[in-house]
């Protein structure tokens, strides 16, 4: 039973080795290695030295295993003199040698020792999850680490021919952006790219779904996209560089010196950009260019495969999930390597343009525009349900690309534009065309937005709601100020008292604007409240009484603050150590009203009046050449 439950915890039966006819108990050891203390394990391996190959602690851990763990460097130098390569080479249980736990502590030093005993012990990987200890060390993201086992790992273990260790690596090399990795591995052998791993990866497919590492995925507000667009970045000329192969000692410590010298120099790069906060938007930069190089080693690769291969080798499903996730790049050079691609159907008969309305991907589908006409069969084509891609753009979005849009109404009308722009490039006959299960595009489009248009209606009523009791109040205030004018009115002509002063003329100004900015704003939100709430409504009508109403409640509540600071002025003209504290603080409900409110007014106004979410001039963007 004692056997037993210390073999269901991982130790050795209990925990002494044979050495000759000799007993040797090997806890002793565990615990120095454990506390440190170099010169007591000195001490045992003379005395014993085949302890230093035997498995002391849980999982069938080493001595080595437990030092490098810990990360007791000197200790790892220590032990490693006394081993041979092939006890360098020992595992655990989990099949992990110590090489393995260097790489995932990160442990670039300890990962030098154990190679310059060992070179091979590089191509021990992990049997269970095929990785190589360079591709555990790329996925705990210890760059460094990473870098330097790159650098010592034959590379023609990484090839196809070799099995998927160099696919697993470009997998994890991508997700932890070491693009750098990742570029001299295709550059060496491109077709890794769409060499299925252990995972059921194919790096080409993941590659296709990362929409942040290119510009379409990511946001940056004017100024930053303004740096942003001035920013030039320049490649590695050569990313084979990456490779410097270990000859002996003095090399390695050259190279460390030149590394040292080269990560002192990005250090001081990197703060400066920093104090000036640009290192973000350079970072970001940089990731954009590495992307579009390695995206274009891809696809010349894919260009050398047989159309017949296309699907064996995951190129129509790698497109069709950069239709899917609206990655625009990728799109568009997989089209410019294998022009078929646009005519390229996946499981469900949907092509190019199918697919870009299904999901919602405006970039995508503003590709028409672009391209040949002539080449977009599938305008016409029907899926295995015999939808038309009216049928398809009748269909509610998906609720991930739905929830990007604040509000049920401006939802509602983002569908109808979608809707409207299928409806103007297809067959006017198509709206009228039934599908398998006799159904009309507009059929669908009214069933499948039954509860977004009631979401909108409820959407657009609260918010005229609670508009119209703000609007109410002003109008009610504004008006009581303007015949009870501040200082009073003279008894003889009952003109006001103050009605020459500079102040006095603003508090009239702004309050007869207050007055009639607020009735104009509930009288627009009256219209919003007794409107039909048809779908065409939430097309143009309803957004633009939102806009008017939440534009002149602004200007009301604004001209409404100017009254009561000149109001104040007027009555406090020789106490500015009161007046102006008062004026500041009457700025607070309209920077309020600003925050919370503006961004929705501007979305409502771009959304409604702005270019359109559909980009009918592409032709730059789709000739030019990619960041490199």
């Amino acid at each position: 039973m004692t056997e037993l439950k210390a073999l269901i915890q991982g130790e050795s039966s209990n925990l002494q080795a044979e050495n000759d006819d000799e007993v040797v108990d090997l806890r002793p050891l565990r615990k120095a290695v454990e506390t440190g203390d170099v010169d007591a394990v000195e001490d045992f391996i003379h005395r014993h030295p085949h302890s230093v190959q035997k498995k002391i602690a849980n999982y069938g851990r080493t001595a080595l295993h437990i030092a490098t763990l810990a990360g007791n460097t000197k200790m790892v130098q220590v032990l490693v003199e006394f081993m041979s390569e092939d006890d360098l080479k020992r595992v655990d249980r989990n099949g992990e040698s110590s090489l393995i736990y260097a790489a995932t502590i990160g442990s670039t030093r300890i990962a030098e020792i154990m190679v310059e005993k060992s070179s091979d012990l590089v191509t021990v990987g992990v049997p269970a999850k095929d990785s190589l200890p360079v591709t555990v060390a790329c996925h705990h993201g210890h760059r460094e680490t990473a870098r330097y086992l790159y650098s010592v790992t034959p590379f023609d273990l990484l090839e196809p021919k070799s099995g998927a260790y160099g696919s697993l690596l470009l997998h994890e090399s991508i997700s932890r952006e070491m693009f750098d990795i990742s570029l001299d591995l295709l550059q060496r052998c491109p077709s890794i790219a769409t060499t299925v791993n252990h995972l059921d990866i194919n790096p080409l497919h993941e590659f296709a779904s990362l929409r942040y590492l290119f510009p379409s995925g990511t946001h940056f507000v004017f100024w930053k996209h303004w740096i942003y667009s001035r920013i030039n970045v320049q490649l590695p000329a050569a990313p084979s560089d990456i490779r410097i192969p270990i000859l002996h000692n003095n090399h390695i410590q050259q190279k460390n010196i030149v590394a040292r010298g080269l990560g002192q120099l990005r250090n001081l790069v990197s703060n400066f950009l920093d104090f000036f906060g640009l290192k973000q938007i350079y970072e970001k930069k940089l990731t954009h260019a590495y992307a579009f190089k390695i995206l274009h080693i891809m696809c010349e690769h894919i260009k050398t495969i047989e159309p017949d291969d296309f699907r064996k080798n995951g190129v129509y499903l790698s497109f069709f999930v950069a239709i899917r996730e609206g990655v625009i790049e990728v799109v568009v050079e997989m089209i410019k390597s294998i022009p078929s691609l646009v005519s390229a159907l996946d499981n469900n008969l949907r092509g190019m343009l199918m697919l870009a309305v299904q999901h919602r991907q405006e970039k995508i589908f503003s590709l028409v525009h672009v391209l040949d006409m002539s080449k977009f069969m599938s305008i016409s084509h029907l899926d295995k349900d015999r939808n038309t891609m009216l049928h398809v753009a009748a269909k509610l979005a998906p609720s991930r690309r739905l929830s990007r849009i604040s509000g049920a109404a401006l939802q509602m009308q983002r569908e109808l534009q979608w809707y409207k722009e299928v409806e103007s490039i297809v067959n006017p006959l198509a709206k009228a065309y039934v599908n398998d299960f006799e159904q009309r595009p507009g059929d669908i489009f009214s069933s499948d937005h039954y509860e977004l248009v009631a979401d909108g209606e409820k959407w657009m009523k609260d918010t005229a709601t609670s508009c119209t009791v703000v609007g109410a109040l002003i109008i009610t205030i504004m008006f009581t100020a303007a015949f009870t004018v501040p200082g009073g009115n003279h008894q003889e002509t009952g003109f006001p008292i103050f009605l020459h002063e500079k102040s006095f003329r603003i508090f009239l100004i702004s309050d007869a604007i207050s007055l009639f900015a607020s009735s104009t704003s509930v009288l627009m939100f009256l219209g919003v409240l007794t409107s039909r709430y048809s779908e065409e409504d939430f097309l143009k009508s309803l957004p633009t009484k939102l806009i008017i109403g939440l534009s002149t409640l602004f200007v009301s509540i604004a001209a409404m603050m100017v009254s009561f600071c000149a109001t104040i002025i007027l009555m406090l003209r020789d106490q500015l150590n009161l007046v102006m504290p008062i004026v500041l603080l009457a700025s607070i409900p309209v920077s309020l009203f600003v925050v919370q409110q503006f961004p929705l007014l501007v979305e409502i106004f771009v959304s409604t009046y702005g270019p359109g979410i559909f980009d009918r001039k592409l032709k730059y963007w789709y000739t030019k050449q990619p960041v490199t």
